[in-house]
């Protein structure tokens, strides 16, 4: 995964999918928003590149178009979808296609 870009400066009106490019084999994050209490990153996934599964402690809304797993059940996501991960519970993500996603992390 290869990270790229910074927070975003003051407040401005940007489209979200043109936060973080696609690059050819990787998976992409940009970090627009990050503070104690939690942060909001911005990813890319070409086609076939995934998150391994994993854990976090925290809840984290995700808005995606992907094939996502959480805790062993599949669910595929439509444009305009966002999806749930509460924490403690294993969860992975795999690109079927090109997808960029928006993930933000709730510490609180």
């Amino acid at each position: 995964m290869s990270s790229t870009g910074s927070e975003i400066a003051g407040p401005q009106a940007l489209p979200l999918s043109g936060l973080v490019n696609y690059q050819e084999g990787t998976v992409v994050n940009r970090v627009i928003l990050q503070r104690d209490k939690g942060n909001v990153t911005m990813f890319s996934f070409d086609e076939g590149q995934g998150l391994n599964e994993h854990t976090s402690p925290f809840d984290a809304p995700m808005h995606v178009i992907a094939e996502v797993t959480v805790a062993d059940k599949e669910i595929a996501l439509k444009p305009g979808q966002i999806l749930l991960f509460t924490g403690r519970k294993s969860h992975a993500a795999k690109a079927v296609m090109r997808f960029k996603m928006m993930l933000m992390i709730i510490r609180s």
